[in-house]
């Protein structure tokens, strides 16, 4: 779990979570006794930024599980909207972390965490703010609904400095055009966790699905 990452040019960040891999697994996890299997199928196949969104109860124990029990796992909190959830998640072992949107408390919050962060944009004028602070890397949301690789093609052009993830409506299929563009770093979907998978427990499934995720680039 303490493998040497990748350096990033994010301010204070020790890695960039664009770099870890070609997509990051949203995870949402509803029995805290599922966190680890399933984070070891994930990594078993090549996805080892795994992103926990805080949406349920069981959120904090599996990100505390994760990071205790998966070497080789970089887990990191998803849909932080406030900066007591930060604190929060950095307690319980989060790497990174992952908005939807940013606000001013809470780009401060992250900042001060001390571990690198994704801020959600879906405008050019919330990129070229995050950019005037010094952020780089953002997380682009959500994605097919703002206008998908258009979009992202568009702002590569006057914003050539800030790269993405882009994540919310993006598949298997999708997935190949975001990672195409020369602002992508990765990409974030929950493809290869289907609930059905989830649900009867078939880590090897996941497994595989995950595989297929990460050879996509």
């Amino acid at each position: 779990m303490n493998t040497p990452l990748p350096s990033s040019g994010a301010p204070g960040a020790s890695f960039s979570v664009l770099e870890l891999a070609p997509v990051v697994p949203v995870v949402v996890v509803e029995d805290v006794a599922d966190a680890v299997p399933l984070a070891r199928a994930l990594v078993a196949g090549g996805l080892p930024a795994i992103e926990v969104t805080l949406r349920t109860p069981a959120a904090r124990g599996a990100i505390r599980a994760i990071a205790a029990e998966v070497p080789g796992a970089v887990v990191g909190a998803g849909t932080v909207l406030t900066p007591e959830q930060v604190t929060d998640a950095v307690t319980a072992g989060a790497r990174f972390l992952v908005s939807p949107g940013c606000t001013d408390a809470l780009l401060a919050a992250m900042r001060a965490s001390g571990v690198p962060f994704l801020p959600g944009v879906a405008t050019a004028s919330e990129v070229m703010a995050l950019l005037e602070r010094g952020v780089r890397e953002m997380k682009f949301f959500p994605a097919r609904a703002t206008g998908g690789t258009a979009y992202l093609k568009s702002l590569s052009g006057p914003l050539p400095q800030a790269r993405f993830c882009p994540t919310g409506g993006i598949g298997p299929d999708t997935a190949p055009e975001y990672l195409a563009l020369p602002n992508v770093g990765c990409v974030g979907g929950s493809w290869m966790l289907p609930e059905d998978a989830v649900a009867a427990r078939d880590w090897e499934r996941v497994e595989r699905l995950a595989r297929e995720a990460a050879a996509l680039r």
